[in-house]
């Protein structure tokens, strides 16, 4: 089985609890990143293990996402399945001096895993770094929203 893995770390100057907040409000992505159109959850509240999301993205087909771990406060992540082929993003948050380093991750395996990964490679860095500035800029905006 084969793996291919795509990740990026960004310097976000707001607290962590506050970039948490962005990022676990996974139904607003799409105010803030242009990689993502819409995020239909199946619950409300809190993010929680098991729950399931429908993501729909430019230039993708829908896809149905699971909740696999929560670290309140500071991270998910959440897995993707076809046959053949598991796509498991992390989502991740760590304290730092000036607020917070916030790692995402996106991982193929299974497998067409090595594969799917490679053929998307331009594409997967673009989006994963499109997140993060994304991220960034509202966590580090002075605003009330999330």
């Amino acid at each position: 089985m084969m793996m291919k893995d795509y990740s990026v770390n960004v310097q976000v100057n707001a607290a962590p609890e506050r970039v948490w907040a962005v990022m676990s409000d996974i139904e607003r992505w799409h105010e803030w990143t242009p990689t993502v159109t819409i995020v239909r959850r199946t619950d409300t509240g809190p993010l929680r293990v098991g729950e399931r999301a429908r993501v729909f993205q430019p230039r993708l087909p829908p896809a149905n996402w699971v909740v696999t771990s929560v670290h309140d406060g500071r991270g998910f992540d959440w897995e993707s399945r076809a046959p053949g082929l598991r796509i498991l993003a992390r989502h991740t948050i760590e304290p730092s001096a000036s607020g917070a380093r916030v790692t995402l991750s996106v991982q193929y395996s299974g497998v067409f895993g090595g594969l799917i990964g490679r053929l998307t490679s331009s594409f997967n860095k673009r989006y994963i770094a499109l997140e993060a500035e994304g991220l960034k800029r509202r966590a580090e905006a002075r605003t009330d929203r999330a």
